[in-house]
């Protein structure tokens, strides 16, 4: 609850500041033990967004004029997103180095996404940018918040964060374009297509391909489903007051991973790390629930090794909840 009051008031201040008047707050959570995981890898994430259609004055607009491809007017809705994420070893009760797992790391961000959607007959285009900026390392609070976590719940003490990664700031931009061919199915709706994407930072770099499905009732009321990290997290806007929607989603990614701080280790400091896998693959599998003002979405992941070491996949699951304010 304490990080979800933390990512409310700065999205909040972030509203108040830019003048902004419809909106549609979303938090997501992202967690293993969802899907019955071990509390390892990537343990837990915590995101706050605030989605809206920006103004013709509005500075977004600017900042997608500048981007190459993009014009002002092809800007459909922006975000602003404040997160915290926790990685560890699998044996988080051993206080020793684990030099065959990957590194103790605490991340907290901040970012904007700027999401522009293209309908055509039968054929829709959307386009994401992302821009984050924060911190890994000590600063980012990831030991202090996993021992009280642990406290609270009775778990196993997590007892490694003396290895953890060292405090760099971090810079990292991200972009994913989709295709989606649409069709009628006895009253239902659907859409797929490819996607392609990367990101360049000293967080990640990496280029991505993929492809993904829609199938269900009002798709036209919630344009981007919820991505997963390192993936560019879409604005999570959707229509209101248009009756119960529902879909379920599926979608396949390969990435190229050329860099990832989490598993390379700190840029300028010794520090943990192993050796990454410079190929992986995401299949995720999820439904969305839309009725009123509010949209609730859940997602099960599976992830293919990350580092050469790694013993199993990993397995986690992203629930979201968005409402209008």
């Amino acid at each position: 609850m304490k990080a979800s009051a933390i990512s409310a008031m700065f999205v909040t201040s972030l509203l108040v500041a830019s003048g902004v008047n419809a909106e549609v707050f979303s938090l997501k959570v992202e967690n293993d033990v969802f899907t019955g995981g071990q509390d390892g890898h990537y343990t837990n994430g915590i995101e706050g967004s605030l989605a809206f259609e920006p103004e013709q004055a509005h500075w977004t607009r600017n900042l997608a004029g500048v981007l190459p491809g993009w014009s002002t007017s092809d800007l459909s809705y922006a975000a602003y997103r404040f997160g915290h994420q926790l990685y560890t070893p699998e044996e988080i009760e051993t206080a020793e180095l684990q030099e065959q797992d990957r590194p103790y790391a605490g991340l907290v961000f901040g970012g904007v996404t700027l999401f522009a959607d293209e309908q055509r007959e039968g054929l829709r285009m959307s386009d994401t940018f992302t821009l984050d900026a924060g911190l890994v390392g000590q600063g980012a609070g990831g030991k202090r918040l996993q021992r009280a976590v642990h406290k609270v719940t009775g778990s196993d003490a997590p007892e490694g964060w003396d290895n953890q990664l060292e405090n760099e700031p971090f810079v990292n931009l991200g972009y994913e374009k989709r295709w989606w061919l649409q069709h009628q199915l006895g009253g239902l709706e659907l859409e797929y297509g490819p996607s392609v994407g990367g990101a360049v930072g000293n967080l990640y770099t990496y280029a991505s391909t993929g492809a993904g499905v829609r199938f269900g009732q009002g798709l036209a009321r919630s344009l981007s489903q919820p991505a997963v990290t390192p993936a560019p997290s879409g604005a999570q806007y959707f229509k209101p007051g248009e009756g119960f929607g529902w879909f379920v989603f599926a979608n396949l990614e390969g990435r190229f991973m050329a860099h990832n701080m989490l598993l390379d280790g700190n840029t300028f400091k010794d520090s943990h790390s192993v050796d990454r896998e410079k190929w992986v693959g995401d299949a995720q599998l999820g439904v969305a629930m839309l009725w009123d003002r509010w949209q609730l979405s859940f997602a099960n992941v599976w992830r293919s090794h990350e580092f050469k070491t790694q013993q199993e996949h990993d397995q986690f699951g992203s629930v979201t909840l968005s409402t209008w304010l």
